[in-house]
């Protein structure tokens, strides 16, 4: 028998000129469980077959949030996986993953916060997050759903320099 792989994926921490990190309540459905009282995560996607890491973190943070008007900070050279929680639902398109390995984008955000909409998203794709806010770069972990909290710990330390102080 085979190990599943992990699904290939980016992770978006957008920056405000004050150093905050963008992220939203989170709405997930099958293994991307989210434990109540940790709903808050940066954006993230899938990574399309030949696809550059930060075409694809540009193309999903405008398809979560609206936003196009960023620069690039850095990325992090590394995939770093977390697993899904079990997981006994209805078939869903990440099923046939046993988690996801992330590389990372830092992107400053250089446009009106008027850009940011959770709601009514381009593509037509269901909303995936409820609202959103900025935050301490910090604070990330202790706000993500369990599973996922040691990636958001690399993460942080990766991109504090970009943080507020």
């Amino acid at each position: 028998m085979t190990e599943r792989p992990y699904r290939p994926n980016v992770g978006i921490a957008l920056f405000n000129p004050a150093g905050l990190v963008f992220v939203g309540r989170a709405l997930t459905s099958g293994p991307e469980l989210v434990v109540p009282g940790f709903e808050w995560q940066c954006p993230q996607g899938g990574i399309d077959e030949g696809e550059d890491i930060l075409a694809a973190a540009r193309r999903e943070l405008w398809e979560e949030t609206n936003v196009r008007s960023v620069a690039v900070l850095a990325v992090t050279p590394d995939w770093w996986a977390y697993d899904f929680p079990p997981y006994d639902g209805p078939p869903h398109k990440l099923s046939p993953f046993r988690g996801q390995k992330q590389r990372w984008a830092a992107l400053r955000f250089e446009g009106s916060e008027s850009e940011i909409d959770v709601a009514d998203l381009p593509t037509g794709e269901p909303q995936e997050m409820v609202e959103w806010r900025w935050e301490r770069l910090e604070r990330l972990p202790g706000l993500v759903t369990p599973h996922k909290r040691a990636v958001y710990e690399k993460m942080a330390a990766a991109f504090a320099p970009f943080a507020a102080p």
